[in-house]
Formats: structure tokens, sequence, C-alpha cells
């Protein structure tokens, strides 16, 4: 079955990493196994103590959901090796009858070639007209024929080629063989055995018969086999000794991975004729062979949001997956979906707040590690209960899940904001949580840094503003802000690239060379993005 992705946010945050585990834990305890908690981006310092204190891994990265190869229903056929003999690979497709062509391997798995019905068709009527054997290994002629070695010589012998010649009666003396490069087939006819051991053939073949006693000592360089099959099917059979990687296809094929896009594969398919093109992992080894058919009706990848329900804060490819859920407590802003789908949204603090009601709500309570998380997320997203966006619903939950965990909320939130911020370079901190936000035709990005020393904070203020007038330049933004919100001042410093006057308008608070205190300013979701959406209408 494959996976139910259960994501936040890009740039995730604290809130957005543990409710993406948290609802995916819930969802596999009551038996819903495929459910798997994503991330979109680098776990943040304080996110990862966190993870740490109660001994989880960050989430699987993803980078997109768009649908790939490898979420097609594609053929899987076995996988040639190029010493495989034409015989076996024939029965190989004639046993795989929906697949027109077969993977040829090298022996690292990597591909080799392709192998059709036509390449051995085309083949075998070019070898049969000539009627001249390659230099093949002895071990496939003897598989071809279910042979059997009766001589030394036969056991000194590693390849056989030659002109293939079925013994005529000695009367015909015009039809006879006379030459060494040459694969005798005969029956009980001992005079043709002794004519073809005193040339030295390279290969004497015995149909349905037996080597006579009297020639059993003669000297011979010959390789002589028997066979249980006559000489006109053993002459058919011959040729089928060719290893295919001679036959196989290897230049100009067209190979596709599994993680490219299916739109791109479409277009490479228009481009060309072949019924079927093989499919390689990431190691450039053989997974699967796809056809025209496998690219009409794809599998979507499937995926649940969390702590955020706005295309543009989503994962890339979102257009091209199926949405089965969204849970969140911002805005509803423009995901479109082409089913009905369930739909949570509250105005509470903390998205954990949300799926602990949904443990509670399915009679299972969440295990003391993952309430422990979910406590520090809590804490993380209402700023230790100091946000507007906290309720006393998000108190008595963080409390809660405190109690089952057995940790101290002061001593959890103490541990997540004291997180050094010094360490990390500017752009780490504007775009670790950093969303951007299109209103009434204004595109602007907003990042914020929670931490509990503020002043420090602005002695990089040159640093910052340098790099949010190139991010702003480069994204296309009319607008960036980045919060520096302080727990102990309960307030932000705002620093922004901008025009001052959409700042003070919507603040109410006079900007001074780019940068303004807001004070009791917690939250983007409640306290910044409403002012500018009232403010541009």
């Amino acid at each position: 079955m494959d996976p139910i992705y259960v994501t936040g946010h890009r740039n995730p945050d604290t809130d957005s990493i543990v409710a993406a585990m948290a609802y995916a834990a819930l969802r596999n305890a009551l038996g819903d196994r495929e459910y798997e908690a994503a991330c979109l981006g680098h776990v943040s310092d304080e996110t990862q103590i966190v993870l740490d204190r109660f001994g989880f891994q960050p989430p699987k990265l993803i980078t997109s959901m768009y649908t790939q190869v490898r979420d097609l229903d594609f053929d899987v056929p076995p996988v040639l090796s190029a010493a495989v003999t034409e015989d076996r690979a024939w029965s190989v497709l004639q046993q795989q009858k929906g697949i027109s062509s077969v993977p040829v391997a090298n022996e690292d798995g990597t591909l080799y070639g392709m192998l059709s019905r036509e390449d051995v068709a085309s083949y075998n009527m070019a070898l049969v007209t000539a009627g001249v054997l390659e230099e093949v290994p002895l071990f496939n002629v003897l598989s071809v024929l279910e042979g059997k070695i009766l001589n030394d010589a036969g056991e000194e012998t590693d390849t056989v080629a030659g002109e293939v010649t079925i013994a005529l009666p000695q009367s015909r003396e015009h039809l006879l063989f006379d030459r060494k490069d040459t694969i005798v087939l005969c029956g009980h006819q001992p005079d043709m055995i002794r004519r073809a051991l005193d040339l030295n053939v390279n290969c004497l073949v015995l149909c349905q018969a037996e080597l006579p006693e009297e020639l059993r000592e003669l000297p011979t360089e010959t390789c002589i086999i028997s066979t249980p099959f006559d000489a006109y099917r053993a002459a058919r059979l011959i040729f089928q000794s060719t290893p295919i990687g001679r036959i196989c296809r290897t230049k100009d094929l067209v190979c596709f991975h599994l993680d490219d896009r299916v739109d791109d594969v479409r277009e490479q398919v228009l481009q060309h004729r072949d019924s079927c093109y093989p499919i390689l992992d990431e190691n450039d080894r053989v997974a699967g062979v796809l056809t025209r058919y496998h690219l009409l009706r794809p599998r979507r990848k499937r995926v649940v949001l969390v702590d955020h329900n706005e295309a543009s804060q989503s994962v890339p490819g979102l257009e091209e997956a199926e949405i089965l859920e969204i849970i969140d407590h911002h805005r509803l802003a423009d995901i479109q979906t082409s089913n009905p789908i369930y739909v949570r949204n509250e105005p509470v603090g903390s998205t954990n707040t949300i799926i602990a009601s949904m443990f509670q709500d399915r009679g299972l309570m969440p295990s003391e590690k993952m309430a422990g998380m979910m406590a520090a997320a809590i804490l993380s997203d209402t700023v230790m209960f100091k946000s507007p966006t906290c309720t006393l619903r998000d108190r008595r939950t963080a409390q809660r899940m405190a109690r089952i965990a057995n940790v101290s909320l002061e001593e959890l939130g103490r541990d997540i904001f004291s997180a050094s911020l010094e360490s990390r370079t500017a752009r780490e901190l504007l775009f670790t949580d950093y969303k951007e936000f299109h209103i009434a035709g204004h595109a602007l990005g907003v990042g914020q840094v929670t931490c509990m020393d503020s002043p420090r904070m602005l002695e990089r203020k040159a640093e910052f503003l340098e790099l949010m007038r190139a991010a702003a330049k480069e994204k296309g933004l009319s607008m960036i802000l980045l919060m520096l919100t302080d727990v102990l001042l309960e307030g932000t410093q705002l620093l922004y690239i901008g025009d001052d006057d959409t700042i003070f308008q919507a603040f109410g608070v006079p900007p001074k060379d780019n940068a303004v205190f807001l004070p009791h300013v917690m939250s983007r979701k409640k306290q910044v993005i409403p002012m500018l959406s009232a403010l541009w209408g």
C-alpha cells in the first residue's frame, strides 16, 4: 500500500512537525497503517531540541507531490543477464504475454539493453539463413540441446563455433562436410562420425545416438556431445544458444527513472515509437518497464495537510496529489479539492490542541513521549501562552499532555526558547519559520524568530535587512517582514523591507530605519497578517 503522507507547511515550525507525527501516530494506532509523517524543510534547532528530549527522529523529508514514475502500475518482468541463452529468453517472453520487451542487465543490475520478440525473430532469420554459429559458450549449447559431453576433448572445450551441418549419406560426396570449422550433427552413422573425428571438426553432435565403442578411443580434438533431439530439431535449437547480449538492442535506449515526473515522461514518449521503456532506480538498476498504457491512469500521491491550508505554503506539486484531510487553525485560503474531504479548522493557538481532541474523540490516549512533544508544540506555537491566539483550551490541553508525559511546562518552555540563535546565519533565521502570503494583489513574506533577547538579535539588523532586500528582489515580493518576537518583553521587534506608510497605517506605530517595536504583538497569524489584510482591503 502506498503511504499517505501527513505534512505540515514549508519551513516547518515545531507545531507543524509534531502535528504531522501525532496525527500519523493516531491513525496508525487505529489500524490505518499506511499513514506516514513527513516534513517539507529543514528541522529547526527548537524542534530538534523537542525531538531529542522525547527520543524521536525527524519525519521523512519530501520535496514534491508531483506524480512520478514510481506512482505508476508499471510492469516488473524478469531481468535477464546478457549471458542468458536466446532459448531461455524466448521462454520468458512467451510467459510475459502483456510485455513486448524484457530488460537485459549487467552483473551489477544496471541496464545493458532491451530484448524484444522482434529482436529474436530478426536474429533467427539472419542466422539460420547464414547457417553459421558464431562463437558461443559450450554451456549454452549443452543447455539448449540438453546435451552431455562424451569425451576428454569436450571437457577441455569452452566455446563452440562453425558452420552447422547435418551429415548426409557418404554416397553424396559433394555435400559432405570437409572443413575443420564445422559443427556436425548426425545420428547412428559410424562412417560420418569417423570422418568428423578424422577432420577434427569443432564439434560433433550425436542426435539420438550413442558413440560406437570402436570410435571412443580415437585420438581427436573434436568436442563430442549427445542430445536426445533429432538432427532437424537440434539444428534449429543450436542457434538459440547465442547469448542475448549479442541480440538485444543496446543503443539509443530511452530510459526513465522512478523519480521522473509523469508529465515529463509523457512528452518523451510522444517523441518516440518504442513500445516498452526501461525504468531505473536511483542507482540506475533496472526496476521495471513502462508502456504507453501505464500513463493513462497514474495513481496520485495521497496527503493530509496539517497546520496549513494555503497552496503557497504547501508541498510543490500539491495540485497533482489527492488531498484527503485538512487539520488546521489558520484562516481558510485557496486550496481546492476534486472531491469532498474531511476538514477540521478551529480557532485555537496550536494544531496539536486540535489533534489532542481527536485522540480523545477516538478514545485513545497518546503515548507518554508523544504527549510530551504535543505539550512542547503547544507551548511553542502559543509562545508560552502569551500569544493572542492562545485559548483556555490550549492551556488545558498542554497541561493534560504534560501530566501524561510527567514533565513541567515551565521547564519545557525554558528548554524550547533558550535554543541558541547566535550561531545561526541570517538566512537560517529569516527562512526557518517563513511564510509567503498573497493579499489583494500584494505579495509579501513574513519570517518569525522567537527569542528571549531581541536586543541582542537587533545587533545583526544590517545583515538581516541586506538579506531581506535581496530576497524581495529575487522572489518578486512587495514587502518582507522579520518578526523578532521576544517572550520576555512580550512584544515583537519588526524589521521590514517595503513602504514606511504601510507599516505606520497597519500598526499605528511610526517606524524608523526599517524597524519598529510592536508591544504585545506575538502572533503572525492573528496580529500581523490581519492588520495588513484590513489595510489592503
